[in-house]
């Protein structure tokens, strides 16, 4: 982000250039010298760590317990982070960088204090430190809660980023939503999820930094005035009917090898006027603290149920909150160094739309170009246009956001009248080249004219947008093709692709240290920043001593889950058995409810046959239902129940174990991947973006069953067709199928086991006095139409499975493939991606932060 000031001496500008243009060293180099740049030994980070327990937390060695010794060690961290906060501050001003401003309803960051001591190469000086005070600290590590700031894999590629844009060197800012208590935190009671605040902020979080003197106010409701200036030109003024605070709060991001450090600023919502003393006094205690209420509950959670009209305008007015704060944020760092000239804004910013949640910060770039700045509005619109880029995640309808045009004339008046002029002329460039068409004009307009008329978020996004990219291959031709080929025709080459990554130093260093340790030993320890270099295990598959030092890594991490299985179910699981891992979001299309009907069928075939030869499987599941989707929620207390029957009937020889382990989030994902065999990635084709599970899964060595969709047709592709096991209908085979008429009762009838394992689910066997408490998981595989094809697709599955399980029992064979799949993981690092958005999007300079 540009913050050079106009007045800055030359001096200034030229030690700025000369950090900017320093020479490069390799990247191992690199992440050396910025670790050597601490130079902190045990005895410093010991006594930095007591410094605090005893001046930060007012306490002592004696009567600290585990929650103080992590706050202490966090802060003895934190001053490292804050340091080098400073430093590459000090040096994007010098420079007056150009920069990336990431704007994302999520960010599921997950734990810090490992994560930053990793990247720092503290990790082993801690443990050292710590041992020598009497202190575990994996104990200590335990103490931290997850920051409940996103809910699936949109929040966590945008962690991902953040932090391979620090480690690869790029001037950037995460924008986001300060959310008090999350999505929620998932209990399970009687098999049926439960939601509850998940309050990871009740004792305070080391980690961020409130910001006051960068506060905004950002206005709501109210109505436009339109007035006429001197030469009769139309000028309108917004008069809100309310003022909300936004305050930020900083969460400092650190590179791996802790040389550049950028920000993660989050908003939190207060109510402009703090306390109405008057209505106190007169007895309204209540009333007194309305309007603060009412302020607070917009950062109060992740994702309000919409099911209400309240629920529906809450999450508009969060998606412009932050979008807002965060804009305002942006202009106000480019006017300390620009002024009032607009000019360079372009070359100065760019702002990535992480899907369609922020996409009402394009009209609200054009208000203020147009309403405060005073520019004319073609000038605004070459401005506003050639700033944001939009990350499209989804092609299902209904996650592509539209919003009632009469919601917004209350909530955002000014907003409406905008995005109708955008669309106005818009309309005009669809007729030059589609005249008299009214058809793609319907189809293209940002209003929806519906029985109700809508806002089209998506449209608004790619008109809006100078780039548009999907998120894997088969995504992005899908986006072109399908969903927005006219706007592909309109404008030839916005449309594009960047595949998703993951950040391997969180999902393979830091979570799977005893793998991380092994490969090091193998190929050296560069491969967090080269990720490529796995490809060096390669000619390791096939070595014999290789496989069983990889799979007793693989035995030691199951081991280690059996253990938090056991203390957060009371279920013990067999280690020696295949651990079979989905872990997502509950939604019908990533069909949680094809592998239980597997796992139905699988236990039937078991009772007809108590010898049937499979390899004991523990089946595990982690998985947050929406609060207002209810056949999600079905069938989670499906698994739940089926897990109790299951798992206490001894005939069938505990050759299958169901868990399902409750609040899955990013530290019990790090807990789970290491453990992984299989990975189960079976959404069905065409309906998920990329996923990003199964590139973590893959590179901790589990092998995927999965079908053609999303990032596993690129993972099929690196690993080889031989080490993965692929089933179901093709995208192009779930088009024909639907043209011609699917009709789910032919499978229904035409196959015994889907029958009846489906009539299971009428009955009261898995529920007990309960008959028909699972009928609506039947009801929705076949009256309903079977949207997601589970049907269609089971048999493919089945078969799949079976395969999966010949090749479990041939240890050689199944050992290899695991190696192969660590090794050819090299494409899916975060750090890939970031080139790509760089190279094809962002056109960003890294700027070396010196020690």
């Amino acid at each position: 982000m540009s913050t050079t000031k106009t007045s800055k001496s030359t001096t200034a500008k030229n030690s700025g250039s000369k950090l900017k243009n320093s020479k490069s060293a390799s990247s191992s180099k690199q992440h050396e010298n910025g670790l050597a740049s601490l130079n902190i030994n045990k005895k410093q980070f010991k006594d930095a760590v007591v410094r605090h327990l005893h001046c930060s937390l007012g306490t002592d060695e004696n009567k600290a317990d585990n929650h103080a010794w992590w706050k202490a060690t966090s802060a003895a961290i934190q001053e490292q982070v804050l340091e080098r906060l400073r430093t590459t501050q000090k040096t994007h001003y010098l420079n007056d960088t150009r920069a990336v401003h990431y704007f994302s309803a999520e960010f599921l960051m997950g734990r810090l204090l490992s994560n930053n001591m990793h990247n720092f190469g503290l990790f082993e000086t801690a443990n050292a430190a710590l041992q020598e005070l009497g202190v575990e600290l994996s104990d200590v590590l335990e103490e931290e809660p997850d920051m409940a700031l996103g809910n699936g894999g949109l929040g966590r590629l945008a962690a991902c980023f953040i932090d391979s844009l620090a480690t690869m060197e790029y001037p950037a800012i995460g924008y986001g939503i300060h959310y008090e208590h999350g999505l929620f935190r998932q209990e399970i009671k009687n098999g049926a999820q439960i939601e509850r605040p998940d309050s990871w902020r009740d004792y305070g979080n080391p980690w961020e930094i409130c910001r006051p003197e960068s506060i905004q106010e950002i206005s709501l409701y109210g109505y436009v005035e339109t007035k006429y200036g001197k030469n009769g030109q139309i000028q309108k003024e917004w008069h809100p009917g309310a003022i909300v605070k936004g305050v930020p709060w900083d969460i400092p991001v650190v590179g791996f090898g802790g040389k550049t450090v950028n920000v993660l600023r989050l908003w939190e919502s207060q109510a402009s006027g703090y306390f109405n003393w008057d209505v106190f006094n007169a007895g309204g205690y209540v009333d007194a603290q309305r309007e603060n209420v009412e302020a607070e509950t917009i950062s109060k959670v992740l994702y309000p149920n919409d099911e209400t009209e309240a629920g529906k305008e809450l999450r508009l007015i969060q998606q412009y909150f932050f979008s807002a704060c965060s804009l305002k944020d942006i202009i106000r760092r480019y006017k300390r160094a620009h002024g009032d000239n607009w000019s360079r804004f372009t070359d100065q910013v760019v702002i990535q739309l992480n899907d369609t949640h922020p996409a009402i910060a394009i009209p609200e770039l054009m208000r203020i170009l147009v309403d405060r700045a005073q520019l004319d509005w073609d000038t605004a619109w070459n401005i506003c246009s050639n700033t944001f880029a939009y990350t499209n995640h989804t092609l299902l309808p209904e996650a592509l956001e539209k919003w009632p045009v009469r919601m917004m004339e209350k909530i955002l008046p000014r907003h409406i009248e905008i995005i109708y002029e955008i669309n106005h002329r818009f309309m005009q460039e669809v007729e030059k080249k589609w005249p008299g068409d009214n058809a793609i004009k319907a189809k293209l307009s940002i209003i929806e004219e519906s029985n109700e008329k809508m806002v089209r978020m998506g449209n608004l996004s790619v008109i809006g947008a100078f780039a548009v990219n999907g998120v894997a291959e088969i995504h992005s031709r899908l986006v072109k093709q399908d969903l927005f080929p006219e706007f592909d025709q309109l404008y030839p080459g916005k449309l594009t692709n960047v595949t998703n990554g993951i950040t391997p130093r969180r999902w393979l260093k830091a979570c799977n240290p005893l793998l991380s340790e092994l490969i090091s030993k193998k190929i050296g320890d560069d491969w967090p920043l080269e990720l490529s270099k796995l490809d060096g295990l390669s000619e390791f598959a096939d070595n014999k001593t290789f496989q069983n030092s990889f799979m007793r890594v693989k035995q030691k991490n199951k081991d280690a889950l059996a253990k938090e299985i056991k203390a957060l179910t009371g279920i013990s699981v067999d280690t020696k058995a295949i651990f079979d891992i989905q872990i997502k979001r509950l939604h019908e299309y990533k069909r949680q409810h094809l592998n239980l009907l597997h796992i139905l069928a699988l236990y039937r075939r078991l009772l007809e046959n108590p010898d049937y030869d499979m390899h004991p499987r523990v089946f595990i599941f982690g998985a947050k239902a929406a609060p207002g989707y209810a056949l999600a929620k079905t069938i989670i207390y499906a698994i739940n129940k089926v897990a109790e029957k299951i798992n206490s009937d001894n005939r069938v020889n505990h050759k299958i174990k169901i868990v399902f382990l409750p609040n899955y989030r990013v530290s019990l994902a790090e807990k789970m991947i290491p453990a992984a065999d299989v990975s189960q990635q079976i959404s069905t084709a065409g309906k998920e973006a990329s996923g990003t599970g199964n590139m973590k899964l893959a590179l901790n060595g589990a092998v995927t069953i999965g079908t053609l969709d999303g990032a596993n047709i690129e993972i099929a592709e690196e690993v080889g067709d031989d080490n993965i096991f692929i089933f179901g209908n093709t995208v192009e085979q779930v088009n024909e199928l639907k043209a011609k008429g699917y009709k789910p009762y032919d499978y229904y009838y035409a196959n015994k086991e889907i029958k009846a394992v489906l009539d299971w689910l009428d009955s009261d066997y898995f529920t007990p006095g309960q008959p028909g408490a699972l009928s609506s998981l039947k009801q929705s595989m076949l009256d309903g139409g079977d949207p997601y094809l589970v049907l269609a697709d089971f048999e493919s599955y089945s078969q799949a499975n079976i395969e999966l399980d010949k090749a479990y029992k041939d240890k050689e064979r199944w050992a290899r493939m695991a190696i192969l799949n660590t090794a050819k993981m090299g494409k899916f690092t975060s750090d890939r991606s970031i080139r790509d958005y760089v190279e094809k999007i962002w056109k960003l300079e890294k700027c070396q932060v010196n020690s």
